[in-house]
């Protein structure tokens, strides 16, 4: 039985990443380099501060100055993270057809709650998420599967009456985790190097609205 669809949101609710990457060229522009271009952007938006500061400096996670240039972008991001981002296209129609269907739905996203408590209500949802879980709501992110679990108690749910959609290999391995059944969004920010056909979703969708033709419910 489905009776919750659990939504990642950076790369798969919301198109962010032009506020993340000009966060990013704010940054770069402080230290005297170039900035990046939004097509080398988009694929990494959905990896976050960690994934944009080695794409703009080619630093790995373990250099001395790598944790204070993520910092330096996160506010950066603050004070302009919502200037661009917007809901993809169909989604709104997509949820108010959860809706009718009498289908909660909910938000599972590594984005810290600074930005996910303040985005989430400015993005012009037609229908409220029943439960928002963020990136430190529970001490640990996806691909961890405590996220998922705590977002499924939260609707007082099984985890297995719930489905997860999101853009990431690691949205994919949460959601079997604990149990759900995991849908691609291939529109979403897949890089050309990741390789989706491998991390085993059980389906995948290239507009949002295309979710709705692979449910099945009594009565439909």
């Amino acid at each position: 039985m489905i009776r919750a669809i659990l939504f990642d949101l950076d790369g798969t609710l919301a198109d962010t990443a032009p506020d993340l990457g000009a966060a990013l060229n704010r940054l770069l522009a402080e230290e005297g380099r170039a900035p990046v271009g939004y097509e080398a952007i988009r694929p990494v938006a959905s990896h976050g501060a960690r994934g944009l500061i080695e794409l703009g400096f080619g630093l790995g996670r373990d250099h001395p100055e790598f944790d204070a240039l993520r910092q330096r972008f996160l506010d950066h991001y603050e004070h302009h993270f919502c200037e661009h981002s917007k809901l993809f296209e169909g989604v709104n129609a997509t949820l108010e057809a959860l809706a009718a269907k009498g289908l909660a739905w909910g938000i599972v996203t590594n984005k810290p709650m600074r930005f996910t408590d303040r985005l989430v209500p400015n993005l012009g949802l037609t229908v409220p998420p029943g439960v928002v879980v963020s990136g430190d709501t529970v001490g640990v992110a996806k691909p961890d599967p405590r996220p998922m679990r705590y977002a499924a108690d939260q609707l007082g749910l099984p985890a297995e009456e719930c489905w997860y959609v999101g853009d990431a290999e690691r949205d994919i391995a949460a959601g079997r985790a604990v149990g759900m059944k995991t849908v691609l969004a291939d529109y979403g920010y897949i890089a050309s190097t990741d390789s989706p056909d491998e991390w085993g979703a059980d389906l995948r969708i290239a507009h949002p609205f295309e979710l709705l033709a692979h449910l099945a419910l009594p009565g439909d």
